[in-house]
């Protein structure tokens, strides 16, 4: 294995932000460090994904995605994990299921931007994942609409808790979803492989 699984011990909240992080950026550290704050979390974990099931082309190398990672988010309570090679899931639902055996009694989030629940409904039995952790979810620049009139959003409206109440996401059992609105940071994966300075 490349790396230890990272630790947690029963009663604590683990955000888990996950992607192919192809590269990793400053909006990913920017929402990281919003989510810690919004959603009352102890660590938040970045999981750096063999590849993305929604993209035909696959992403850098997973040991050139770990270092930039971890040249983007140091922070001492962000961890930066290839959890789903060490446990050889593929699928978010699938990942979830892996960390709830592995680490009983912590409780996790789902994190997400605004731009990731617009197209919830495509992901993997994705109504497994509501049903299984909270969700947060963060403001993404141009995707705010989308977002609240997306096929999930719709589904799960009753499920959803206002944004004041952030701080108590992680208190109440799944399905339960939050979104809060942030300032903005547009960097964007895709723009920096289109400029040419990454792989």
């Amino acid at each position: 294995m490349r790396n230890a699984l990272p630790y947690a011990r029963a009663g604590q909240v683990i955000g888990l932000l996950g992607g192919s992080f192809d590269p990793a950026h400053e909006g990913h550290a920017h929402i990281t460090r919003a989510a810690l704050k919004r959603f009352g979390l102890d660590r938040v974990w970045w999981l750096v994904s063999p590849g993305n099931p929604l993209k035909s082309r696959g992403p850098a190398d997973i040991d050139k995605r770990l270092a930039r990672a971890q040249a983007v988010m140091d922070h001492p309570r962000v961890t930066i994990t290839d959890l789903e090679t060490q446990t050889g899931t593929r699928f978010t639902a699938e990942t979830l299921c892996a960390l709830q055996r592995l680490y009983p009694g912590v409780r996790f989030v789902w994190l997400m931007g605004a731009d990731n629940l617009a197209q919830f409904h495509q992901w993997q039995d994705w109504q497994a994942i509501m049903a299984s952790v909270p969700i947060g979810v963060l403001a993404r620049p141009g995707d705010r609409m989308a977002a609240r009139c997306s096929k999930a959003a719709q589904m799960y409206r009753t499920a959803r808790l206002p944004g004041c109440h952030s701080q108590a996401l992680a208190d109440g059992a799944a399905p339960r979803w939050c979104f809060v609105n942030m300032p903005m940071n547009s960097q964007s994966s895709t723009r920096l492989r289109a400029k040419g300075d990454w792989r």
